[in-house]
């Protein structure tokens, strides 16, 4: 049954138990009071702040750090990326604006929609209704906020826990999912990292690749990263450090400085001798190079989208349309792929065996072994250059 054909009751005295709804009839929803108004006006203060669902306790992020006017806007694991800071100011009558600070663009419903179930995404700010926000104390410092021109609630969409899950407007029933705290950040000292973001700035990230395509955002990293616990949180921190260069120093080698989405000679790639059953080529598919670790052949296309629960055999354009999902087919090949080589490249790292094992792993059967030097040499290079971005020694056996 689909989330519209299912009536919720919002009258107020059924949120608080004592009834009020009758059959499958939907209730107009309750006007927000002038005391609940005045309440949150006095509480809030204009500034920057980061959004999370009092359920999940996950943030509320643009996907991908995009820039762009209708980019989704979802919950994701918290990662201290501009994409999940928004900065709330006041426009009239006690309601407020909310701006990406990494895009400049405000949430708004799309559309200018009534409906309900009307989807949460991004737009450049006109001062519409659908742009403004009234924001209601909830108790135990959640609230919950409502747009001008409906007055319905920002929901999570179904309450999901999942990553990637939309955000809409719905009549305000007092669940959880309809809840949010807010942290404000910039003045105060924002919570500690953790996972690959304790290891690698943003600032940092940038300066390693200055010249790379917006796709390959950092917030985009992190989020594929938080999907592949072990990678740049096993071992002490300077090898935690190690295997973030290694990994970085061989994707800016495939993608010439995370410049290049796609191969550049692009060729059919299919071969069906090999891969998981069932992973033959789809009917006018190309199965070259695409993404951090630029994935190529059908099997490998075939086997990262089962593993990734995705459909990459039928869609292997996903990984150039998706950077969330390129940057895990990277992480998918490097935690879990011996290549050619006898190990995957985060065993390398993590067990000492160097970074030129790395390369044995992802080309060696193509550049080891004085095969191509120059290729070896390169990726060397950048692995000599962010290791000393991160403070951390290079490691022995750095060639194959």
């Amino acid at each position: 049954m689909s989330r519209m054909s299912m009536p919720r009751c919002v009258s107020l005295l059924a949120v608080i138990g004592l009834g009020g709804c009758a059959g499958d009839e939907w209730e107009a929803q309750e006007p927000l009071s002038q005391l609940e108004s005045a309440a949150i006006v006095s509480s809030l203060s204009e500034g920057d702040y980061v959004i999370r669902s009092a359920r999940t306790g996950k943030c509320v992020d643009v996907a991908s750090s995009s820039t762009a006017d209708g980019a989704k806007v979802q919950q994701w694991d918290c990662n201290g990326t501009n994409a999940q800071r928004f900065h709330i100011s006041p426009t009239s009558d006690g309601f407020w604006k909310i701006i990406n600070v990494n895009s400049g663009k405000a949430l708004d419903i799309k559309g200018v929609s009534t409906a309900q179930n009307a989807e949460l995404h991004q737009w450049s700010y006109v001062g519409g209704g659908n742009q403004q926000f009234q924001f209601i104390a909830r108790g135990n410092n959640q609230f919950s906020f409502h747009p001008r021109h409906t007055g319905m609630a920002i929901d999570l969409y179904w309450g999901s826990a999942d990553n990637g899950t939309i955000y809409v407007q719905y009549p305000y029933g007092g669940g959880d999912h309809q809840r949010f705290t807010l942290d404000k950040v910039g003045g105060t000292t924002p919570p500690p990292a953790t996972g690959l973001a304790s290891i690698l700035s943003e600032a940092t990230f940038n300066a390693m690749f200055p010249g790379r395509n917006g796709f390959y955002s950092y917030s985009a990293l992190l989020a594929a990263a938080s999907t592949f616990p072990a990678f740049a949180t096993t071992g002490d921190t300077d090898t935690r450090k190690r295997e973030v260069a290694a990994f970085l120093a061989n994707v800016g080698h495939e993608t010439g400085g995370l410049v290049h989405i796609e191969e550049i000679n692009k060729s059919v790639m299919c071969d069906t001798s090999w891969g998981p059953p069932g992973c033959g080529c789809a009917p006018g598919k190309w199965y070259y190079g695409r993404g951090p670790i630029q994935l190529s052949w059908n099997g490998n296309y075939c086997a990262a989208g089962n593993a990734l629960g995705v459909n990459l055999k039928d869609d292997p354009d996903l990984v150039a349309r998706d950077a969330a999902i390129a940057w895990r087919t990277g992480l998918w090949f490097w935690m879990t792929q011996t290549g050619a080589g006898s190990m995957t490249a985060h065993d390398a790292m993590v067990n000492n065996r160097g970074f030129g094992e790395t390369i044995r792993t992802i080309n060696g059967a193509m550049e080891c072994g004085g095969r191509n030097p120059g290729q070896v040499q390169s990726r060397v290079n950048n692995y000599l250059n962010f290791t000393g971005r991160l403070g951390v020694s290079a490691g022995g056996n750095t060639g194959c």
